[in-house]
């Protein structure tokens, strides 16, 4: 279907005005459609005509253009006859914004209006101007909700592809960033910046990641990130995350540095970081704000907090199940009284209800959430307790592993952390000590056979690499951090110039 479209032959811009105006109004809805803007001048006895989309562009930049075409009149009035053959070259000329070019064919001309830039057609011209005065509408860069820290910057990404570039830019000022422009979408005709160090970052990757995107056939992007990332890693069934997203502007340009190419896609504010393992989704930009002593406490306490939301609750059911397996002194572990619903149900009853508050903390109104954790808390985990339906301990320990998939970094590592927890259940339930160790094999399986972007997921664990899992368990100091991840096939090694080694 490619092939068949690059065969097809393009519509060239035509000399005569009225094709072009006849075509815009066929393909654009000119006259139809309110918010797209229209203007025809007359410019040293030559017609020229503009289009634009209103709500891309902002009108004093439209009027203050108009004003500098108008003035070209009264610049040459008197030899406005022999100036006419030199229309593109005066009109150019005093074309005085950031970035101008010349498009040949319709097709480029209609992307780059509905892009929000400017095109001028000139009677006689087959060629156009493309002037890029575009505002995206959005908010402002204001730190992200999901990866606060105590220290540091308090900027993210936002919905605009262009402030996040810049946001790149202003942390890596070295020219051999590279930000490369692709277009996906048949009607949405999104922009997707592929940005990597060009001489840091393996060219077989950014060529696959090239390669995965221009093939992508659909007619829009309207879940942005999302779905390129569907389309790139192919992910199936596979709960786990393949891709990391990422709002901050300096865990972004740490992963270029590292080797790593991000993936922004224009009306969202998360950026793909590819390659990633499963040790990606587990650290966070807090624990590099801190010294090394206090960054690599911070790291066992979320590591502690990430095994107990997985292995927790399955291993108490064992306890449960089977007391003789307990010593003398933990003969306090399970519950005191036999509820009225087996304990297993009740795991999964209480670990469907925390996923119940927590879809509900999303969608409920700010000053509302409040009153709703009190209402969780207070009467329906009283009450349930109460009643018979769950037992304290059982509150407590699921309790305990919510807190756990909270204190996870990557969102979705926490969902998919959580989906493995109620299988473990399950199996432990049914086939007890044999079924949680068969669970615990197949968890451990399920993740080193898993490969995002032939990048093994358990890496520096599996396969094993003693000095990069030592830089994983703990918070190396980064003067000692000389070389970057080898698992991204790095084109430079080091980090730090090579004569300081």
């Amino acid at each position: 279907m490619n092939k068949q479209k690059q065969a097809k032959k393009k519509p060239t811009i035509s000399s005569d005005l009225k094709d072009n105006q006849r075509f815009m109004e066929e393909k654009v809805g000119v006259g139809t459609s309110f918010d797209v803007g229209f203007r025809q001048l007359t410019i040293l006895k030559k017609e020229i005509q503009l289009y634009y989309l209103t709500g891309l562009c902002e009108t004093p930049t439209i009027v203050e253009l108009l004003k500098k075409l108008t003035d070209i009149n009264e610049t040459y009035p008197a030899s406005a006859g022999r100036n006419k053959h030199k229309l593109t070259e005066i009109i150019g000329s005093h074309l005085v914004h950031q970035q101008v070019t010349k498009v040949s064919t319709m097709d480029e001309a209609v992307d780059q209006m509905l892009s929000g830039l400017i095109v001028i057609f000139m009677e006689d011209e087959s060629e156009a101007f493309i002037v890029d005065v575009r505002t995206y509408p959005g908010r402002s860069p204001e730190e992200p909700d999901t990866e606060k820290v105590v220290r540091g910057s308090r900027d993210g990404f936002t919905e605009n592809i262009i402030e996040n570039t810049a946001l790149t830019r202003r942390r890596i000022r070295d020219e051999r960033l590279r930000h490369e422009m692709i277009k996906v979408g048949e009607r949405s005709k999104t922009d997707i910046c592929i940005s990597y160090l060009q001489d840091v970052a393996d060219h077989g990757l950014v060529k696959l990641i090239k390669d995965e995107l221009k093939h992508i056939e659909i007619d829009g992007l309207s879940m942005a990130d999302k779905t390129i990332e569907e389309f790139l890693v192919k992910q199936g069934f596979n709960p786990f995350p393949l891709v990391r997203y990422t709002e901050r502007p300096d865990v972004a340009s740490t992963h270029l540095l590292e080797g790593h190419v991000l993936i922004m896609v224009d009306t969202s504010p998360s950026m793909i970081i590819t390659p990633t393992t499963y040790f990606h989704h587990v650290q966070h930009a807090e624990e590099y704000r801190q010294s090394p002593a206090i960054g690599t406490f911070v790291r066992w306490v979320r590591f502690l907090g990430i095994f107990s939301s997985v292995f927790l609750l399955p291993f108490w059911l064992i306890l449960v199940m089977e007391p003789d397996h307990l010593p003398a002194i933990l003969q306090f572990i399970g519950p005191n009284e036999e509820g009225n619903v087996p304990v297993v149900l009740q795991l999964i009853i209480a670990d469907i209800g925390i996923e119940f508050l927590r879809m509900a903390a999303i969608h409920t109104p700010t000053p509302l959430s409040t009153a709703m954790g009190l209402i969780a808390a207070v009467l329906i985990g009283q009450i349930a307790i109460d009643v018979g339906l769950f037992s304290a301990e059982v509150i407590l320990y699921v309790s305990i592993c919510a807190i756990g998939s909270f204190a996870t970094p990557s969102y979705e590592l926490s969902i998919a952390n959580k989906l493995s927890r109620m299988l473990l259940i399950i199996i432990t339930s049914i086939f007890g000590v044999k079924g949680m160790v068969i669970g615990f094999t197949i968890y451990i399986l399920a993740l080193s056979l898993t490969k995002s972007l032939n990048t093994p997921y358990l890496w520096p664990f599996i396969p094993f690499n003693a000095k990069a899992l030592q830089q994983i368990i703990f918070r190396v100091s980064v003067p000692l951090t000389k070389d970057r991840p080898s698992i991204v096939h790095p084109r430079n090694n080091y980090k730090q110039p090579t004569g300081k080694h």
